[in-house]
């Protein structure tokens, strides 16, 4: 069975069982309608998925790959903050006439500063020290810039990620300060995990952990049906994750570089309403 499978439903069901519920506090999120979204959460959730063995994407429901894979993409490889250059229309909300999401994601990634060894952006630098430097216990990148956030239009959720490598492979922490559980939970581990697979071929390293750690793991209070639903479906075995071998930069890779074999996934069924 998938063992991202595993791990969400066993999520899940710590937070139904043991977590808090803000339903009588004042609180940001609101639905479309302008009723405020309250949740039930867990603090401190950490998850870790061994990417030598299988690719974290869960077949409880479906997963959009090709649009998961398109937003990191935008993120990390267009460094982009415009919504425009995205395929999907999951960031529209956020964004302002022009398309920008302000000095948010993308836009962080992307400011460059300099080091002895010259100009780089967090990416560049990153991909520089993987393959000068893999024994530094200093590749990281961080895109929650306090000086920036009142020019963002959305505070980053996943905002940071740790890389290290021991031996020949390439192990990541990826730090998360929220994380709307049914929505996107495992949307964001698909993506990392795909991050990691990247950095870990253009630098010529073996995948390893990608550990995931959520401060504030959390439940709509109009997702705990559809989610109750969600882990009581059959599980099934994990697809293959499938990478165009001749990609050797970062940059040189698109949607069409990666593909899932033997994947099998019902759709949620139902329209999901998401907190804005």
């Amino acid at each position: 069975m998938s063992y991202a499978d595993q791990v969400f439903k066993q999520n899940i069901e710590q937070i139904l069982s043991t977590g808090f519920s803000d339903e009588n506090l004042p609180v940001r999120p609101h639905w479309d309608d302008g009723t405020p979204a309250h949740t039930i959460k867990c603090f401190g959730i950490v998850n870790r998925y061994d990417l030598s063995k299988e690719f974290p994407i869960m077949t409880l429901r479906y997963t959009n790959f090709r649009a998961a894979v398109d937003e990191i993409l935008w993120i990390w490889q267009k460094k982009s903050n415009n919504v425009h250059d995205l395929g999907s229309h999951i960031w529209d909300s956020w964004a302002d006439e022009s398309g920008s999401i302000g000095k948010a994601y993308g836009y962080q990634l992307g400011v460059k500063s300099r080091y002895p060894e010259g100009d780089f952006d967090q990416v560049d630098r990153v991909l520089y020290d993987l393959k000068h430097n893999p024994q530094s216990r200093r590749i990281l990148t961080n895109i929650y810039v306090h000086k920036d956030l009142n020019e963002m239009h959305l505070y980053p959720c996943a905002y940071s990620m740790t890389f290290n490598v021991s031996g020949n492979k390439l192990n990541a922490i990826l730090n998360q300060r929220s994380n709307d559980m049914l929505t996107a939970n495992n949307w964001n581990v698909v993506q990392y995990a795909v991050l990691v697979h990247m950095m870990a071929q253009v630098s010529g390293l073996e995948v390893g952990e990608l550990v995931h750690v959520i401060a504030d793991a959390h439940i709509y209070d109009r997702h705990i049906p559809l989610v109750k639903e969600v882990i009581e479906r059959p599980q099934l075995e994990a697809p293959k994750l499938i990478i165009d071998p001749s990609v050797k930069d970062f940059y040189d890779f698109t949607v069409d570089s990666f593909r899932l074999e033997g994947y099998n996934a019902p759709k949620l069924g139902k329209k999901l309403p998401v907190a804005i």
